[in-house]
């Protein structure tokens, strides 16, 4: 007993004399190597479940190394067909900005509805021999549903910041989620939980504040009112749709206030300041976080495995899936759009790609067969997606299918859903 703990106070002291060497002898601005328990604990209300685990598990057994490459691709709607779904088994699709049904800036709810219906029908097709996985639709709905005429906008963050309302930001949360799921949409990137610091960052007006305690307030209402919440029949049903907390970690902290820039600061700067908003969310339950396309003196956040896997889902408890920023694995070092084993590997769990997606495919598949990317990456955390008739329910090491099927059938926006 007295040699262990012996061993744990020189460890100790080793990890102290580390950081002060590291203080003492480096610039601020370089960052030091550190265990991640200097971060803070956190804790998802949304438990695990030994029935859905089952399922998940009964799942994946099933799935081909293709199908489940297919699941990590995220593609942009203007690059993807029904029939791509099926050939390529794609777990998710998204609309930039901009981005509508028949690039149609008029398209009614009905006809956002109608496309999300067809990948969804899409992805339940299995002739081929494949598992029917629901496909997700994701979509930067920030200040309310603003990609489709006729939904409630709502001003800016920095302009809902400034009201310093979280319990009203709930109520925003909660008309966003209803006015996506009437369209089809089951997934919101949102909330923009960014801490700006140089009001020269050009996206400064995505920041609820400069402040760490409301970005931290606001981001817990909002991911409650997104999602509903958790331990309630509300969570997740169809009223609600998937959050997401962005973009991880410190995009309001960059040098200059460059866009995609780097934040170069020290590690206790990036863990007081910018991640507030994490810790706020992952304890109201957040089921997605996406890396950001910045970096942390020097290194890209989508390569960054120290803070997505160690500090993120390690230590900060975040139990969910990361999905990628437009391309943002393309500009890790080594990386292009068509091929980022890195992101992967450092804890990416959803390419977001666009007009390469089938080459990224490609490119992933034989990086998983001859093992540069580990197949225990496609297992560990797994997105598996949801649309008219579950919920996406991630919790510890996988996302895993909630059925909310209860005998009732109700219309929603014109389409019959299961509940």
């Amino acid at each position: 007993m007295s040699i262990h703990v012996t061993l744990k106070k020189r460890s100790k002291l080793s990890a102290i004399a580390s950081l002060m060497l590291c203080a003492s002898v480096l610039p601020y601005t370089t960052a030091c190597a550190t265990e991640a328990d200097f971060w803070p604990a956190a804790e998802s209300p949304v438990k695990k479940d030994a029935a859905q685990e089952a399922q998940i598990k009964e799942i994946i057994s099933r799935m081909s190394v293709e199908e489940k490459v297919g699941q990590i691709m995220q593609v942009e709607i203007q690059y993807v067909t029904p029939d791509d779904i099926i050939k390529y088994h794609v777990g998710s699709v998204l609309n930039g900005g901009g981005s509508l049904p028949n690039r149609n800036k008029h398209a009614t709810p009905g006809e956002w509805l109608a496309l999300a219906d067809s990948f969804y029908k899409a992805s339940m097709d299995d002739k081929d021999g494949g598992v029917a996985v629901p496909i997700i639709w994701g979509s930067d709905a920030v200040h309310g549903h603003n990609n489709v005429i006729g939904a409630t906008i709502f001003p800016h963050n920095i302009g809902l910041g400034a009201m310093n309302n979280p319990e009203l930001m709930k109520k925003v949360g909660a008309v966003t989620a209803l006015e996506m799921r009437a369209t089809g949409i089951d997934w919101t990137f949102a909330p923009t939980i960014a801490v700006a610091q140089n009001d020269r960052w050009g996206r400064t007006y995505e920041s609820y504040s400069e402040k760490p305690e409301i970005v931290a307030a606001y981001a817990r209402a909002m991911v409650l009112g997104l999602q509903g919440v958790p331990g309630t029949d509300e969570f997740l049903d169809v009223n609600h749709v998937v959050a997401t907390a962005k973009h991880f970690l410190a995009d309001g902290g960059t040098e200059d206030g460059d866009d995609q820039g780097d934040a170069k600061i020290s590690e206790k700067e990036l863990r007081d300041i910018h991640s507030a908003g994490y810790t706020a969310a992952i304890e109201a339950g957040v089921q997605t976080a996406m890396a950001s396309f910045s970096s942390w003196n020097g290194t890209k956040m989508h390569g960054n495995k120290y803070l997505l896997t160690d500090v993120l889902k390690g230590r900060m408890g975040f139990d969910g899936l990361i999905v990628g920023d437009w391309n943002g694995h393309g500009q890790v070092p080594g990386c292009n759009n068509a091929s980022c084993a890195a992101s992967v590997n450092a804890g990416l769990d959803l390419f977001m790609t666009i007009e390469d997606w089938k080459k990224l495919y490609a490119n992933t598949l034989e990086q998983v067969n001859a093992g540069e990317i580990p197949m225990a990456r496609l297992m560990m955390r797994w997105p598996v997606s949801c649309a008219s008739n579950c919920a996406l329910v991630c919790s510890r090491r996988a996302c895993r299918l909630r059925a909310v099927s209860r005998g009732k059938t109700i219309s929603l926006a014109g389409r019959k859903t299961v509940r």
